[in-house]
């Protein structure tokens, strides 16, 4: 299904993506750079994140069956391509948030075979804190650049 009552679906998901795509980044970030917040925000951010996860791939395929359809153009071939990559930034960001929220859970590291020593759990906070924040960072970037591409592709043309 590629269309909404004649209407193609890949527009109406991009609004749905570039809400949810930037929104899992910055509650990624609070979450990693101010740790009261992660505690107020508990699991909202990896909910956002896993909703950016899902969107992006269906919002890429809707604008793959839309490609076939419209005008072929350098502009067009360059979102298709930065569209094709936001993947890979959205899923190390929901994987980094969720790994992130489930480190600091009582109840889910209770579930854990063995207990942490604090220096492995320090370094583990650290490189998840660092990958939260570059795969965010990546992430709205990728929004941006993807959005801007698309802008053009239909606007130049």
């Amino acid at each position: 299904m590629d269309t909404i009552s004649g209407l193609p679906l890949h527009p109406l998901l991009v609004h749905l993506a570039v809400v949810a795509i930037p929104l899992a980044a910055l509650l990624g970030i609070i979450g990693a750079a101010w740790p009261s917040a992660r505690r107020v925000l508990g699991v909202v951010p990896p909910i956002v994140a896993l909703v950016a996860v899902i969107i992006t791939p269906l919002t890429t395929s809707a604008g793959e069956a839309l490609e076939k359809r419209v005008p072929e153009s350098a502009e067009l071939h360059r979102h298709t391509d930065l569209g094709g990559e936001m993947i890979a930034w959205v899923a190390p960001l929901f994987v980094a948030v969720v790994l992130l929220w489930a480190l600091h859970s009582d109840a889910i590291m209770r579930l854990l075979p063995i207990t942490l020593s604090p220096n492995v759990f320090r370094v583990i906070d650290i490189v998840l804190r660092v990958a939260v924040i570059v795969t965010a960072i990546g992430s709205i970037v990728m929004v941006y650049l993807v959005g801007d591409s698309g802008a053009r592709a239909v606007w130049l043309n």
